[in-house]
């Protein structure tokens, strides 16, 4: 087992990988750029060096030499950064060091969404319809879109979390949205690749959990249904999905085990699928890391998904079979940002009071503190809050309770559209795709404001305090780290009511 690992990242994930680093006697390295000075996962790894370089999480020879400084013999990349990078895993094994994660072969056939889609295709398993390989121009893009039909979705080859992202609904939009997309995914991962891929709408969005050792070994852990989403990226994770029979289960698990053993995959992995009303799945593309939601998981097998990370990184076998996970229960999990619950703009600030729940049934994964600062130059998540229970319905209560018990003063949190979400009926019911969010936007008569939660700025107001903002910030700090984030031109007309539309409206804020 490694006696030292340092880990390439900042923020929930690298508190996660300390906590179980630690319980496993593995002494751990934190990186920091100045803005996260304050950070907890500065405060409680064993040892935490400054990052000098603009280029902060993203800055792979820092980084290396930094490990081979502080005598490591492994990194642990958590999700986003550079964690899907088949150079930095590849630089990474050339430096003499572990990269706690598949090598940069499976990263670059199976982390490359586009190449993943082709093998995955090739070897007979249903995937989404979509163009055969990158687009980088307008000439290339064209005839795809047409021969697919609108609409269809821009997507980054690297990353996730709906980086590099765009639905295109109508042709005149393609070619800003292929610009957009290109330039997000090269801000976000280092890598400005994308391709096409046709929009399937009224789908559920359900991922598998795998996890595979050195010796062949493959088991899969249940689903997560991640279709409550927001322009693409997730809010709400639950495991088991309400969609999902057990022989439908069984059958996307034999094809995820099937397919990861197919590229000789190595490590913890999560394949997407869409689920059509039919109950047709299709997959989309396989995330070659941990996952933000990879705690649903760990709730409902009762593995530390961190722990065999490390532990197949280290070379050692998986020491069980498929026959011994037992999946049991019903876990639900609510991503808490530091966003305006309305609007969805970011509310970086000081967080003064940070009070989460607990009691039986109720798990909190943060970095978050009283006093702790939000910065604007990263994701916004604060919290992951994650109930377990019996049954779905219970589950819902509990998170409901647990939602009301959070308290986050200082800043604005999108605890308020939880709620709003965990009372719907259909949601309830287990009735939603994908589509629910934008739904709900087109029921103008459902979830109105009061007068009193309505925004008392108006647009161009808010687009000007926001450039404010952004610009007193690279200025304070360099450019460097805040490339991905960008102005949306928000233009509106009419009294707007809904709550759902006004989040459709808003939700591009910065990205």
């Amino acid at each position: 087992m490694f006696r030292k690992i340092l880990i390439a990242n900042r923020g929930e994930i690298a508190v996660r990988i300390i906590r179980t680093c630690r319980e496993m006697q593995v002494r751990t390295i934190a990186i920091y750029t100045e803005a996260d000075r304050g950070s907890l996962h500065v405060q409680l790894a064993d040892e935490a060096v400054k990052c000098v370089s603009r280029a902060g999480y993203l800055d792979m020879d820092w980084i290396i030499q930094t490990a081979l400084t502080m005598g490591v013999q492994a990194i642990h990349p958590g999700y986003g950064f550079l964690a899907e990078n088949p150079l930095f895993a590849e630089k990474t094994l050339q430096a003499g060091l572990i990269f706690i994660g598949p090598d940069a072969r499976i990263m670059t056939l199976m982390g490359d969404k586009a190449k993943a889609r082709e093998t995955m295709a090739a070897a007979g398993f249903p995937v989404v319809p979509g163009g055969s390989g990158i687009v980088r121009s307008a000439e290339e893009t064209l005839p795809i879109a047409r021969a697919l039909g609108y609409p269809v979705l821009i997507k980054a080859v690297a990353g996730g979390g709906g980086r590099g992202m765009r639905l295109v609904l109508e042709e005149d939009q393609l070619f800003q949205s292929l610009e957009s997309a290109s330039s997000e995914a090269n801000a976000c991962f280092g890598n400005s690749d994308v391709y096409l891929e046709k929009y399937l709408e009224g789908c559920r969005h359900v991922e598998i959990q795998i996890l595979a050792d050195n010796y062949g070994q493959v088991v899969t852990l249940g689903e997560r249904d991640c279709s409550i989403q927001r322009r693409h990226q997730k809010l709400i994770e639950e495991s088991p999905s309400p969609a999902l029979t057990a022989q439908l289960r069984d059958r996307m698990s034999k094809v995820s085990r099937d397919a990861v053993k197919a590229v000789a995959y190595r490590g913890a992995g999560t394949l997407e699928y869409l689920l059509d009303k039919d109950l047709n799945f299709y997959f989309m593309e396989m995330n070659t890391r941990i996952q933000v939601e990879h705690t649903v998981t760990e709730l409902i097998c009762g593995l530390d998904l961190i722990k065999e990370q490390i532990r197949i990184a280290a070379g050692e076998p998986l020491g069980y079979e498929q026959s011994d996970i037992r999946l049991t229960g019903w876990v639900m999990e609510c991503r808490i940002n530091a966003e305006d619950p309305v609007t969805f703009l970011p509310a970086p600030g000081k967080i003064d009071v940070y009070r989460p729940p607990g009691g039986f049934g109720v798990r909190v994964d943060s970095a978050a503190y009283s006093g702790y600062t939000v910065t604007p130059f990263y994701d916004s998540l604060i919290s992951k809050l994650l109930v377990y229970g019996r049954t779905r319905k219970g589950v819902i209560a509990r998170m409901q309770r647990a939602l009301a018990e959070f308290s986050i003063q200082g800043v604005k949190t999108t605890i308020p559209f939880h709620q709003r979400i965990l009372a719907d009926s259909d949601f309830q019911r287990g009735e939603f795709t994908t589509d629910f969010i934008q739904q709900k936007l087109d029921s103008e008569n459902e979830f109105c404001l009061e007068s009193s939660d309505r925004p008392d700025q108006d647009d161009q107001s808010r687009d000007n305090l926001l450039a404010a903002v952004l610009s007193a910030a690279v200025e304070a700090y360099g450019d460097s780290e805040h490339q991905r984030y960008r102005i949306i031109n928000i233009q509106t007309s009419g009294k707007i009511r809904s709550p759902w539309r006004l989040a459709s409206l808003y939700g591009g804020g910065l990205l």
